[in-house]
């Protein structure tokens, strides 16, 4: 079977009507709100510089789960120029990719002002940690691996990207604990999921006009993937706190998340890859292979752990 290996600017041209297509199916679903509807105003109080008193702990409605996925989601939206950077150079700025790239910073932009209020708003988490973070973010940028390699690789990890980050936001939400916060994760979920099919579509489409170079682009991203916040300050110990509460952990990012798409994208259905691109594709399945198996290791040592406790108890 022929393949095409396309440049970024043929691959734009191929991908426009598709675009195009997605600019407006987004526009028609998306539901306009206001961050401001959705902050309890009526709970702020000023800090100690204006006469009133500086943040601590015992002030949060929130347990330490929970305020570390706030604080992880919101500095991986405060990132927002570096991937506005990276969509704008892979999909440029003109007729409906301009207008795409246009709408989802000003839609992820609104995530980040909301969150920020409602923190604040209910002293939720300590402001200064807070900004010290966001600074610390968006000096560093966020280049994940192969990402930015060209723009199908872009694609495919906003993809990814997107639906994991929709999945944290409203799993958040609910270990927040708290109606308001549940309400507001909800409605950037959202927001986040309508973002993901217009990527997760384009990719589909690359699928069919470019097969083994849009399934290594995919298998690429898989194996490689780090979600945004990879590089903030505590990362790791934070991504322990979120996954053993739930709200994000191998699970969720296996059966949540990458399943899901592959299984909407037909990745192992599909009759179209040849040559190296059915070598990619088995690298995919033995990525699933491999995430299956360390889950189930996880499952089988916890189930290992909570009986050794249970032998204690009794």
């Amino acid at each position: 079977m022929l393949q095409r290996e396309l440049s970024d600017k043929a691959l734009l041209h191929e991908l426009y009507e598709t675009a195009e297509e997605n600019v407006h199916r987004h526009l028609s679903m998306a539901k306009d709100w206001n961050p401001h509807d959705y902050i309890p105003w009526s709970e702020g109080k000023n800090f100690k510089l204006l006469g009133g008193e500086d943040w601590e702990v015992g002030q949060s409605k929130l347990d330490e789960p929970a305020r570390v996925a706030m604080l992880t989601n919101l500095v991986t939206e405060d990132n927002l120029p570096a991937y506005h950077r990276d969509i704008a150079d892979a999909f440029s700025r003109d007729s409906a990719w301009g207008t795409w790239v246009g709408r989802w910073t000003a839609e992820e932009n609104r995530h980040s002002i909301a969150i920020r209020d409602y923190l604040l708003t209910t002293r939720a988490i300590d402001p200064v940690e807070l900004e010290q973070a966001r600074i610390a973010s968006t000096v560093a940028g966020f280049n994940p691996p192969m990402a930015a390699q060209d723009m199908l690789h872009t694609v495919c990890y906003v993809t990814f990207q997107e639906l994991a980050t929709r999945v944290s936001h409203r799993n958040t939400g609910k270990a927040c604990n708290e109606p308001i916060a549940d309400k507001l994760l909800q409605r950037i979920s959202a927001d986040e999921n309508l973002h993901m099919i217009f990527y997760r579509n384009l990719v589909e489409q690359a699928l069919k006009v470019s097969p083994n170079q849009t399934i290594k682009a995919i298998a690429d991203i898989l194996t490689m993937f780090q979600m945004p916040g990879a590089g903030m300050k505590n990362f790791r110990r934070n991504a322990v706190i979120i996954a053993k509460s739930g709200i994000y952990d191998l699970k969720l990012h296996l059966e949540d998340v990458v399943m899901p798409v592959l299984r909407q994208w037909k990745i192992f259905e599909r009759d179209d890859f040849s040559g190296y691109g059915e070598w990619e594709r088995d690298r995919i399945a033995e990525y699933v292979q491999m995430m299956t198996g360390k889950l189930q290791q996880i499952e089988e040592n916890k189930a290992k752990r909570e009986e050794r406790l249970r032998r204690r108890a009794s």
